[in-house]
């Protein structure tokens, strides 16, 4: 086996088995469940586990260097509506190429699909595009944060209320597997020709900004369409007694994921055709490292979304509708936090976001730190996401005041971590929120008989809020250091370093 390749998945089997052997544990002492449900699952984590580990290396090998090219060549255009023509362009055709954009345009009958896919495609283009002038034109990115997230908390009172929530979950569903490695990439690449100081934190932001995008799109829509029979269709169990059965059961999906992954990868690959033609910027070698990239991403997806969704998801539903429906029904809040801690780890692009994080910052923030503070955050965003099911609060009361309080914090963190903050919210809400966490929410809910569209969802939403405070209070640990060390360095009489210069956390 390619010695990387087993390294990924060894990677991704060191993520995904806390959550499985929390699911094993809930199935023998909380909520009994029957031996050909459990083999489900587990068929599913192993097709998930390979499935990450493909991917990674597939993303490593041929998204993030296809997206870095691509920014490193923007940034050479001295047109600046031609570079904002392109990134709306990649932005919107990587966004079609989602395959969690699926999920969220299948919650929705009410709204045509295709009129929900493009609308927050374009949504993601026009505010990737925005991105991509800030890294040129040298914005701050707390200014247009919090011009940006102001405007989305005023729109968000004149939004159906049945409807809010799918708009605030639609900011995260969009930037999944397939968008992240590749806007982050961008970012790098613009930003890598830069030699001011504000390069390595400018080179952030991206997926922040994009994220935005799809909220208000959504919400826009809303407001047009005021849909007011929004359902959402559980995953069934399928029913299974053999190993056989088993196996049919995801051997016949496959060809389904199959055909959703070729035609989501398409146009990624059409760009990177184009790009090629255009700039000749790989060789031979490079193109065909390039192909084996995509070849293993295709694949690795491929497993990924079957083992997730015909195995994890279902068995999401009946863990929250067995929670929730059982005597001790608070013990869902402190279960969906446990689940939500190890979740995160699962995600496949948090891996690309945290390994990204390290290089550009010289490992001054390293994947462990970052692997703490987002299982933290993701933790507390299902815990009060199990209250709002259990209790019904508003997902306003929680979201606005959340996000005011990582806008004050982005005034006094160093700026690179505003732009992991914020980007960190976007991957952190990826498929196995909306296949895993949105099914127990949604099971918890049903068995409650609480209102589906105001009180499950919004899960996506809360995941993407809470990484945002959690990465930020890492940002005022670092900005603390700094000091003492800045501090000591100035009583030996020695000129202290700039004040957004990175450090070591641990260095003397």
């Amino acid at each position: 086996m390619n010695q990387k390749l087993k390294a990924s998945i060894m990677e991704s089997l060191s993520s995904v088995l806390p959550i499985t052997f929390i699911v094993l544990l809930l199935s023998i002492f909380v909520v009994p469940l029957d031996v050909g449900t459990v083999s489900m699952f587990f068929v599913g984590a192993v097709m998930l586990i390979i499935g990450m580990g493909m991917f990674q290396l597939g993303a490593e090998t041929a998204m993030s260097p296809l997206g870095e090219g691509i920014g490193t060549q923007m940034s050479k255009f001295k047109n600046v509506a031609l570079i904002a023509f392109i990134g709306f362009v990649v932005g919107t055709l990587v966004t079609i190429a989602e395959p969690d954009l699926q999920v969220l345009s299948n919650q929705v009958p009410s709204v045509p699909n295709m009129t929900i896919i493009l609308t927050v495609s374009v949504g993601v283009g026009i505010f990737l595009a925005a991105a991509v002038l800030r890294i040129i034109l040298k914005i701050n990115l707390a200014y247009l944060l919090i011009g940006m997230y102001a405007v989305l908390l005023i729109l968000s009172f004149f939004v159906p209320k049945d409807f809010l929530a799918v708009a605030f979950d639609s900011g995260g569903v969009t930037t999944g597997p397939i968008t992240v490695p590749f806007i982050m990439a961008v970012g790098v690449g613009l930003s890598s020709i830069r030699g001011d100081k504000d390069a390595s934190s400018d080179s952030f932001g991206l997926v922040a900004l994009s994220s935005i995008g799809p909220i208000l799109a959504v919400m826009i829509l809303g407001c047009c369409y005021n849909p007011q029979n929004t359902a959402y269709s559980s995953a069934e169990i399928p029913s299974v007694k053999t190993m056989s059965d088993v196996f049919r059961a995801f051997a016949i999906e496959i060809p389904n994921y199959a055909k959703e992954v070729l035609i989501s990868l398409a146009p990624i690959a059409a760009v990177f055709v184009v790009f090629q033609l255009f700039s000749r910027r790989y060789r031979y070698r490079q193109i065909q490292r390039t192909a084996v990239g995509f070849v293993y991403t295709y694949i690795g997806l491929v497993l990924f979304l079957c083992g997730v969704n015909v195995g994890f998801a279902p068995v999401g539903t009946l863990l929250g509708s067995s929670l929730a429906g059982g005597e001790n029904k608070w013990l869902i809040v402190i279960i969906g936090m446990l689940i939500g801690y190890f979740i995160v780890k699962a995600e496949p692009a948090i891996q690309i976001l945290n390994h990204q994080v390290y290089s550009v910052t010289n490992g001054a923030v390293s994947e462990k730190s970052m692997n703490l503070c987002l299982s933290i955050g993701v933790s507390v965003s299902v815990g009060l996401a199990m209250l709002r099911i259990l209790t019904g609060i508003p997902i306003q009361w929680i979201i606005i005041p959340g996000y005011i309080l990582a806008l004050i914090m982005s005034k006094f963190v160093p700026k690179i971590f505003v732009g992991i903050a914020f980007d960190s919210g976007g991957v952190a809400s990826g498929p196995m929120t909306s296949t895993f966490l949105l099914p127990l929410c949604i099971g918890a809910c049903e068995v409650l008989g609480g209102n589906i569209m105001t009180d499950a969802f919004g899960v996506i939403a809360l995941v993407a809020l809470t990484p945002l405070i959690a990465v930020q209070i890492m940002g005022l640990q670092y900005k603390y250091k700094l000091y003492v060390k800045q501090k000591n360095i100035t009583d030996n009489n020695i000129i202290p370093p700039d004040s957004d210069e990175i450090v070591e956390f641990g260095e003397e």
